[in-house]
């Protein structure tokens, strides 16, 4: 049975985190991204570290780096993985320091790069840190709470115009200038504390008729602030542009995105970077099986690069 070392005293609390992370097309990243057995592969969003498993199970690389920007997530995953525990090296760090990381061990090529940049189950259920609309946690938002902007700061101290170009630009919500104007309005009482909080106030300033049916009128605006509060745009543009050169000649780049913010980023720089061909000319998404299984996969897409030689003439 694997346990928690750190709250060994509970097992039963890392099997049901387990069960509560199921890592998404599974099936799909391994069969794409491990074109053979050995090399050095590189898990950029550990997590609780599924993805990682399969991919040493089934592709039995020689060597894997990890990387996992919050640490309790980190310690959880490095559990799960002591089976491996030779073969692989942590890092408590985002993706954007992967070239860094390979450099200082003069690693210079990598056989495959694997990215899954959505929000993992253990920060929403389990971190406290109020990503979720469902529960009443601080406002935080924050992945590596070594970070010093939280959601608070944002909500509490942005003028009203950039806080409406957060929830347009990252969320891309159609009440943005109404939600901002309610923030601001709310915020000259008392300090907007809570996530709960923040989610009433933005159902309140959405007309119910307009109310979506399937999510929380919330979600858009919890999606912008944590983007903004992680910098994840910027992040995966400084991943998109850096990592390609650490693959050797043939090793891929797999990314799996959740909202189109994402998508539509790496679609183009897939499309446009004379160091990648198209691998995927399709962003892959899951069977109608796994999505009842794991409804989480509903939205995930895979898009998948190789290394070529050298650039395209054309």
């Amino acid at each position: 049975m694997w346990t928690n070392s750190a709250n060994s005293s509970h097992p039963s609390r890392s099997d049901a985190l387990l069960r509560v992370h199921v890592p998404v097309l599974v099936e799909e990243v391994t069969s794409l991204l491990c074109t053979g057995s050995g090399g050095t592969f590189v898990d950029g969003t550990l997590g609780l570290g599924g993805h990682t498993e399969a991919i040493m199970e089934r592709c039995v690389p020689d060597h894997m780096f990890c990387f996992e920007w919050d640490r309790a997530t980190l310690e959880l995953a490095r559990e799960r993985l002591h089976p491996w525990k030779d073969k692989i090296e942590f890092f408590h760090g985002s993706f954007t320091t992967i070239p860094e990381a390979l450099e200082s061990r003069n690693i210079k090529g990598i056989r495959g790069i694997l990215l899954d940049i959505g929000l993992s189950s253990f920060l929403i259920e389990e971190s406290g840190r109020g990503f979720s609309f469902q529960r009443k946690e601080p406002l935080d938002m924050r992945m590596d709470t070594r970070r010093s902007t939280t959601a608070r700061d944002l909500v509490n101290e942005l003028p009203q115009e950039q806080l409406k170009e957060i929830l347009i630009n990252y969320g891309e919500e159609r009440w943005a200038h109404r939600i901002a104007q309610f923030i601001v309005e709310r915020r000259r009482q008392a300090p907007i504390e809570t996530s709960a909080e923040l989610a009433d106030l933005v159902a309140s300033a959405i007309p119910r008729r307009f109310h979506p049916r399937r999510l929380h009128p919330a979600t858009r605006t919890f999606q912008a602030l944590r983007i903004a509060v992680n910098q994840e745009l910027e992040n995966l543009k400084s991943a998109l542009d850096s990592l390609p050169s650490c693959l050797e000649p043939g090793g891929r780049l797999a990314i799996i995105s959740f909202h189109s913010l994402e998508d539509r980023l790496v679609k183009r720089a897939f499309m446009d970077d004379p160091r990648l061909k198209r691998i995927t000319k399709r962003p892959v998404t899951a069977s109608q099986e796994e999505i009842e299984a794991n409804p989480r996969a509903r939205s995930a897409k895979l898009r998948v690069a190789e290394r070529i030689w050298a650039p395209s003439p054309e």
